[in-house]
């Protein structure tokens, strides 16, 4: 029987429908098909708890998992509305579950948080496109978590808030010089979370459409001069994705196999779903 997940959405309706109408699948659907084409057996449900009256797992639902996933969102944690709070308290179940946990950039957050840590907005402002020289700590270096990657990798990205306060038991794994915090195992209540600020999920295809969505805020935070500039950006991204080998763009962007091939590009996944997931089933004796 293949491995069962549950994907956790961090955005709202709403967002989730905006994206799905600009790439045809919601963040979701997306990070499934992830899993499912590093595991073509995978079964993934997904779970919506930002909307109100959401029906989600009670702990021995969560338990039933082999391997539970979160996705990133536009929401902001400091906000703490309603909609935020259930995505905490679900959190919080899911480390009393025990059940193997991965998340990316909001997952990230979420995971910290949940364990008493703080998230604030960076004051050195947004990192969108790429978080660029990611580098191991010394304990990132021998983590399985970031198994295979070099001594410093560049992976897409697009956040402005990051975690600012630690919570009490968690390893930084990876660093960059915009946020200190870019990949950490985090222990609470008996569970263990790894995650990443990046998103090691996006395809340059799926980037491209987001900075598509996004091309005010590009200009407007000085990370791109005019309308043009934007979608030459995006349009360049979009061809990477049809054609990762060709060569000027790549050069042009400053982009290597870390980024263009998807096996090295998903590394964190695919080293969650074999260190943990697999591991974790295989001792649990399940079938």
């Amino acid at each position: 029987m293949g491995l069962r997940f549950l994907v956790v959405e961090g955005n709202t309706r709403g967002a989730r429908q905006a994206h799905k109408d600009a790439y045809g699948l919601m963040p979701s659907e997306s990070y499934a098909a992830v899993l499912q084409h590093i595991e073509p057996d995978a079964i993934c449900d997904l779970a919506f708890p930002a909307d109100e009256g959401a029906n989600l797992p009670e702990a021995s639902g969560l338990e039933a998992y082999d391997g539970i996933v979160l996705t990133g969102s536009h929401l902001s944690i400091y906000d703490r509305t309603p909609d935020i709070l259930r995505q905490i308290d679900l959190m919080r179940a899911v480390y009393a579950s025990r059940t193997p946990c991965f998340g990316s950039c909001w997952g990230i957050q979420i995971a910290a948080v949940a364990a008493d840590g703080e998230v604030r907005p960076n004051p050195v402002g947004r990192e969108v496109g790429f978080a660029r020289r990611l580098t191991p700590t010394d304990s990132g270096r021998s983590h399985p978590l970031l198994e295979g990657r070099p001594a410093a990798f560049d992976a897409p990205a697009i956040h402005l808030d990051m975690v600012t306060a630690l919570p009490g038991d968690c390893t930084v794994l990876a660093t960059n010089a915009v946020s200190a915090v870019q990949a950490a195992e985090i222990r609470h209540e008996g569970g263990v979370f790894w995650g990443v600020q990046y998103h090691p999920e996006f395809s340059l295809g799926e980037l491209a459409v987001i900075l598509g969505r996004r091309t005010e805020i590009l200009i407007r935070e000085g990370f791109c001069r005019t309308p043009e500039d934007a979608a030459a950006y995006v349009a360049d991204l979009a061809a990477l994705h049809e054609r990762p080998d060709t060569f000027d763009l790549a050069w042009r962007h400053g982009l290597d196999a870390e980024v263009l091939d998807p096996v090295r590009r998903t590394r964190e996944i695919r080293n969650f779903v074999e260190h943990r997931v697999k591991r974790e089933k295989s001792a649990r004796g399940r079938a």
